[in-house]
């Protein structure tokens, strides 16, 4: 190899080395640029996030659609659901709703045609054509009302309702819309095909005969159990009231039903109710529940809050709060579970459960070595403009908060036997925001304060 041509093999390697260190400086810049760029959408979910709770705080009722663009498809799925939710149990319908003329509040939020069929379509992604046909009738109703739609159509909007009907087994009325969409658009494909099966059906008499009462009441059930319609009808205040049970001077009274206690009990709490909310703005986390299979904390889709627990060293009152729970229920609080603090925005609830862990759970509160929860101490620390409601479906009885009152229970019978009666719910919030804090008390050190009866169920 000549001289001229080793100076050339050099200068094409030092061409090489130069051109891949260019390469790995850009693809770094590359990474870091993308690494910043997810920092910045994260930080920016998370303020948004806690700009929304803190707008719930204020009993602000917050309607997503300025920022409903900028939510993950998750998030406004999990909106969407809790906005149906909240039209079931309290049996509003799609008006009031779009228009925000809710019980208990003064907002003037509303939401628009497009805000209307996203909550038909996240509907009908979940095969739920109920709701499906209510929001996407409420669509074309604010259509036909000259409201200017953004991205939708009347077309599409028609598609989505006809067909939702058609899936509730109403042939004659999916029929009548598919008419109306194929005036619009008669060269639409699928309308065409829906057209001619549609005819087919209602020709051949191919659609079972049903009664409009009956139709209507299966569509309204929505597949729901006893358990759940019932829950519903309570937090509707379509059962017994707490009130009614509580004398004059609200100071302590028993339900003999199940040993339910009202009490109305200040304990200073207003200090850790508003310096305590702020210090537990950064550790409230969505509320988890045991599952009954592996005994491990998971999220579910009934039980929708966030929550913290306070030790009692971290604040002064706490150790009031203690002291003054084990004075007045005569067990003892040293065994207790720290104090548990939980935020229910709007459509936060948490569905008909039990708080004592039952035989089939093998795992439940096992780890602890203090026994089972013997009682449950239940505060509540705001009042709540509409909904919020705690439920006891067996008995019927519903509670409304009171910013300064407290729902007191044993979970257990004295046999250690688990009090099946005390079934109870959170009822989703309709406006405002809800603040409670729990004391659940263990077996242990109990047996000489609640001595075992002989009896299961004594």
């Amino acid at each position: 190899m000549t001289h001229s041509q080793v100076l050339q093999l050099q200068t094409d390697q030092h061409f090489l080395f130069a051109l891949l260190g260019v390469s790995c400086v850009m693809l770094l810049w590359c990474l870091l640029f993308t690494v910043v760029c997810y920092v910045v959408i994260g930080l920016f979910s998370v303020v948004l996030t806690v700009v929304i709770s803190f707008i719930n705080t204020l009993g602000v009722i917050f309607l997503p659609h300025p920022v409903w663009l900028f939510w993950h498809s998750s998030q406004r799925r999990t909106a969407a659901k809790a906005l149906m939710r909240l039209q079931d149990t309290y049996q509003l319908d799609t008006n009031t709703i779009s228009t925000g003329e809710l019980p208990g509040s003064s907002s003037v939020a509303s939401l628009t045609v497009d805000d209307c069929f996203d909550l038909g379509k996240v509907a009908y992604s979940e095969a739920d054509y109920y709701h499906t046909e209510l929001w996407m009738a409420q669509a074309l109703k604010q259509l036909d009302q000259g409201e200017t739609p953004g991205l939708m159509d009347t077309v599409t909007i028609l598609e989505y309702l006809s067909y939702s009907i058609y899936q509730q087994g109403e042939v004659e009325r999916a029929l009548n819309f598919t008419k109306r969409l194929l005036e619009l658009d008669p060269t639409h494909q699928r309308a065409n095909m829906n057209l001619k099966h549609y005819e087919y059906l209602l020709s051949e008499q191919k659609v079972e005969a049903m009664e409009e009462d009956e139709r209507r009441q299966k569509r309204e059930s929505r597949g729901q159990t006893d358990d759940l319609l019932k829950y519903e009808q309570l937090c509707r205040g379509e059962g017994t009231g707490m009130s009614e049970f509580v004398s004059p001077k609200n100071v302590c009274i028993l339900l003999q039903t199940f040993n339910v206690f009202f009490v109305q009990i200040y304990v200073s709490f207003t200090e850790i109710s508003e310096k305590g909310r702020f210090l537990l703005y950064h550790r409230l986390r969505r509320a988890t529940v045991h599952d009954p299979q592996t005994g491990k904390l998971t999220t579910a889709h009934y039980r929708v809050s966030k929550s913290a627990w306070l030790k009692a060293y971290e604040h002064p009152v706490l150790d009031k709060i203690n002291q003054r729970i084990g004075d007045i229920t005569g067990l003892d609080v040293t065994t207790a579970e720290d104090l548990q603090v939980a935020n229910y925005g709007i459509g936060g609830q948490y569905e008909p459960h039990f708080d004592f862990g039952q035989k089939g759970e093998l795992y439940a509160f096992e780890e602890s070595g203090t026994g089972n929860r013997i009682a449950t101490w239940l505060f509540y620390m705001s009042d709540v403009p509409a909904g919020g409601a705690t439920v006891f479906t067996k008995v019927g009885v519903t509670v409304w908060p009171i910013k300064g009152t407290a729902v007191f229970w044993y979970n257990l019978y004295p046999s250690g036997e688990g009090d099946y009666q005390t079934r109870h719910a959170a009822c989703p919030v309709l406006v405002g925001s809800k603040w409670v804090s729990n004391k659940w008390i263990r077996e242990r050190g109990q047996e000489f304060r609640r001595r075992c009866g002989l009896q299961e169920t004594d």
